[in-house]
């Protein structure tokens, strides 16, 4: 594969690089995802599992409409395990994304700086969910996920730095990273794997 090719140039990488992925691919519902990856926060990919189950049976169906979670009450959302702000922030996401028309037509037209931008205006939603999305469900091939501790632990450990500087961390690896293009995605899902730590 051309990017399996591309990654084994960068010699500390290569340690990671036991053998080619599946070619990442472009799925449907990108507003539910992104509404199921605010719910697994911080959770155990079991626990997140379970959520989402019980997040579907309460809409009483798989592929919820936007309009029927944003008028869902926040105690309902409570009652299958939510937190008060992930309830909210589940709430805030099926309302931006009714009002301003989220499609998945719209995400794939626009450059992936553009849809991080847009959707980190809804309260709750940050920029390693929507490169999360990005990657996972819009299929964007040069994405790097900075902030993602398994990605910094994994880089720290390959290429021997030091993270106790983190302005100086954050620069080194953004810098390691730009090595990968058009391939970033790639190099994560492979040091995430490196480090047994892939995201839900």
């Amino acid at each position: 594969m051309e990017y399996f090719v591309h990654l084994q140039k960068d010699k500390h990488l290569r340690k990671a690089l036991l053998s080619p992925l599946p070619p990442l691919q472009v799925r449907s519902g990108a507003p539910i995802r992104l509404i199921q990856s605010i719910m697994g926060q911080q959770l155990s990919v079991r626990v997140a599992q379970v959520l989402h189950e019980r997040f579907f049976r309460l809409c009483g169906r798989k592929n919820p409409s936007l309009k029927l979670i944003s008028d869902l009450d926040p105690t309902q959302l409570r009652s299958i395990g939510l937190s008060n702000a992930k309830s909210q922030y589940v709430l805030n996401v099926a309302r931006f994304c009714l009002d301003n028309k989220v499609t998945d037509k719209r995400l794939q037209g626009m450059e992936s700086e553009e849809v991080i931008e847009w959707l980190t205006q809804i309260k709750g939603v940050g920029r390693w969910t929507v490169e999360m999305l990005l990657m996972f469900t819009l299929g964007r091939e040069n994405i790097f996920a900075v902030d993602d501790l398994g990605i910094q632990l994994a880089m720290a450990s390959l290429y021997k730095l030091d993270r106790a500087d983190k302005k100086q961390f954050r620069r080194q690896v953004l810098e390691i990273s730009d090595g990968w293009s058009p391939y970033k995605t790639y190099g994560c899902m492979h040091l995430w794997a490196f480090k047994d730590n892939t995201p839900a």
